[in-house]
């Protein structure tokens, strides 16, 4: 019986021991395991993410008059993936209402890039890499949420086009953008800006500026210095008075001032003769004038041509207000040499 105690014993102990053995083994395994296979299986779902982005990314490529165009619009596309930058040929990058909320730094893996339109998202940041494109035409950034545009915009040297309307908290602009000397349009407009950008004035290629919807109370004196602007849109702001100097504006040819707070027009805007078409609408102006009836005309006219030619608060009501404002002028002043101090008209 000792020896059969025994041996039950041995085999009990040695089972045990296997069993424990077993138990560690299959821990030590698992241990060994989990670093390498989790990962592993990240990466394995990350790539194959990657790919069918890229996939969908290619089915949305274009060409467009010998341009390879990516359009995007009315999808989810809060960020731009990665894997974006195995398409850095594309020459036009079009994303509308995607939700999109920031341009990624790796943008300037996109050297061949022509055109970025990102209107009517959600965009608040505009990395500094963006100045990295040498090449950039036209960047569209309207009804976005933008609160300040980076100095490195100005070293976007081939920039023609720039429109940052309805940004809504957007009030300045970077000194450094006066080096965009191809610059020709220009939308600042239904924006928090106050002063008018310094930057402006340095622009030499500047041909169309809006920048109405804001809140300026005055114009430059200096604004003259933009010698090539032919349209310039200042409505809905605060404007009080213009300078005279704006009569030097030599390329002006389009000027709206309505909705603002003037309250007189320079007399020096008369000699203004490249202007063809202005809007004083909307102003509390000091003087009451009203346009005289027009002369009938005969019946085979435009009558939409006739409308045009007879805005009411247009260039023909400007030249009449100066002229109305010079007689009255002349009228008070003939009266104060007429009649000296401690002198009056017979009773």
């Amino acid at each position: 019986m000792v020896v059969i105690s025994s041996s039950v014993s041995s085999i009990k102990a040695l089972w045990e021991t296997r069993i424990r053995k077993i138990s560690e083994d299959r821990e030590e395994e698992q241990r060994r395991k989990a670093p390498k296979d989790r990962p592993a299986n990240r990466v394995g779902v990350g790539v194959w993410e990657d790919r069918a982005l890229l996939a969908r990314l290619k089915q949305k490529l274009q060409t467009e008059d010998g341009r390879l165009v990516l359009r995007l619009e009315q999808e989810e596309w809060r960020s731009l993936p990665p894997c974006l930058v195995r398409l850095a040929q594309v020459q036009e990058l079009h994303m509308h209402r995607t939700g999109l909320e920031a341009l990624p730094t790796f943008i300037h893996s996109f050297q061949n890039l022509l055109v970025i339109d990102l209107s009517r998202n959600a965009v608040a940041h505009i990395p500094k890499e963006i100045g990295e494109l040498s090449r950039l035409r036209e960047l569209l950034l309207s009804y976005n949420r933008l609160t300040s545009v980076p100095e490195e915009l100005g070293q976007c040297e081939s920039l023609e086009r720039l429109e940052l309307a309805m940004n809504r908290d957007l009030s300045a602009l970077p000194l450094q953008l006066k080096n965009l000397q191809r610059l020709q349009h220009l939308d600042l407009s239904m924006n928090d800006f106050y002063e008018f950008p310094e930057c402006l004035l340095d622009l030499p290629a500047l041909e169309w500026l809006d920048i109405g919807g804001n809140r300026l109370t005055e114009l430059p004196y200096d604004i003259y210095r933009m010698e090539k602007l032919h349209t310039l849109w200042l409505q809905r702001n605060e404007l009080e008075k213009l300078p005279d100097t704006i009569s030097l504006m030599a390329s002006l040819d389009t000027l709206v001032l309505s909705s603002n707070k003037l309250r007189d027009i320079p007399p020096l805007m008369e000699d203004m003769s490249r202007l063809r078409f202005v809007n004083f609408r909307d102003n509390p102006l000091t003087l009451d004038v009203t346009l005289p009836p027009r002369k009938p005309k005969e019946p085979e006219e435009d009558e939409e041509e006739e409308e045009d030619d007879r805005e009411m608060y247009g260039k023909e009501f400007m030249q009449l207000y100066i002229h109305e404002a010079r007689k009255r002028a002349y009228a008070t002043l003939n009266v104060h040499c007429a009649y000296q101090p401690g002198e009056g008209p017979d009773p």
